[in-house]
């Protein structure tokens, strides 16, 4: 009887998992693959599954003879540092306004929210380069960083807004009664319990801005543009330069999973908190 769960138990669950693991997993394994080929074995007629000879020279020549990679790699550092700071503050005073005052206007805003992730960001494509232009920000960090506020903080608000429901007021009327007014109240006892959700939601925000390339092709210029325009660059008329374009695909989610490796454990407390209550 034993035997005949662990056969199922395996012919069921692990190997359907087995298999989406494969599925999941193969496209950055044929990334990377394709990166280190040699030039002659990566345009050659016969398809590899493993290169005979791994040599770096598309990673050096990445920022050596094409596209200023490495001046794309500080930009969209510090387009999406910047986002993820703004967007988070903003973000988190507008959850907790919403989580703790009753005001005038309180669900048509929060409907409001919800329904900006409703549409494409596209359609804001045409009257934010009109704005940009007119205040003079055009092909600056400043006009991405707004650009993108308009949809992180929206979802980011409603991501904040659940776990914030479901922090008992005792706690702030407990430093109330202690001397401490909403403002103090806020710092010191708040914030630092939203910690895992607050982490949760820059992962979100800085992931979103560092990998974005619609408003990024729309608002950069050659001194300015992210990696993702960089990365277009490299695919011409002629054709498309595979060996430069895996291995400025390796190197962009190198950031990513640096910053999942430090922060999975308080990702997975955010991601999960707020779902039960009681």
């Amino acid at each position: 009887m034993r035997k005949q769960v662990d056969i199922k138990q395996i012919v069921c669950v692990y190997l359907p998992l087995v298999f989406i693991l494969l599925f999941l997993l193969f496209p950055f394994y044929w990334t990377f693959i394709t990166s280190v080929k040699p030039e002659e074995e990566l345009y050659g007629m016969v398809v590899t599954y493993w290169p005979e000879s791994i040599t770096f020279g598309s990673y050096s020549k990445l920022f050596t003879t094409t596209v200023n990679f490495l001046a794309a790699i500080k930009n969209s550092f510090i387009v999406a540092a910047l986002t993820t700071l703004v967007s988070l503050t903003a973000s988190t005073l507008a959850a907790y306004a919403f989580s703790r005052y009753r005001f005038t206007g309180r669900k048509i805003l929060m409907c409001t929210f919800l329904c900006n992730n409703m549409f494409p960001t596209v359609l804001l494509l045409i009257p934010l380069y009109s704005i940009m232009r007119k205040l003079g920000l055009l092909y600056t960090h400043t006009s991405l960083v707004l650009s993108y506020t308009t949809f992180t903080i929206p979802f980011s608000v409603w991501l904040l807004l659940g776990f914030l429901n479901d922090l008992p007021m005792s706690l702030e009327e407990a430093a109330l009664v202690d001397g401490c007014n909403r403002g103090v109240a806020f710092v010191r006892i708040i914030l630092p319990i939203l910690g895992p959700c607050l982490v949760a939601t820059g992962v979100y925000i800085f992931m979103t801005s560092w990998n974005e390339y619609t408003f990024a092709v729309m608002f950069t210029n050659t001194e300015t543009r992210t990696i993702p325009v960089a990365l277009k660059s490299l695919i011409g008329q002629l054709g498309v330069q595979w060996d430069l374009l895996t291995a400025g695909g390796i190197i962009t989610i190198i950031p990513v999973c640096v910053m999942f490796f430090f922060a999975q454990k308080r990702l997975v407390e955010g991601l999960t908190a707020g779902a039960v209550k009681g």
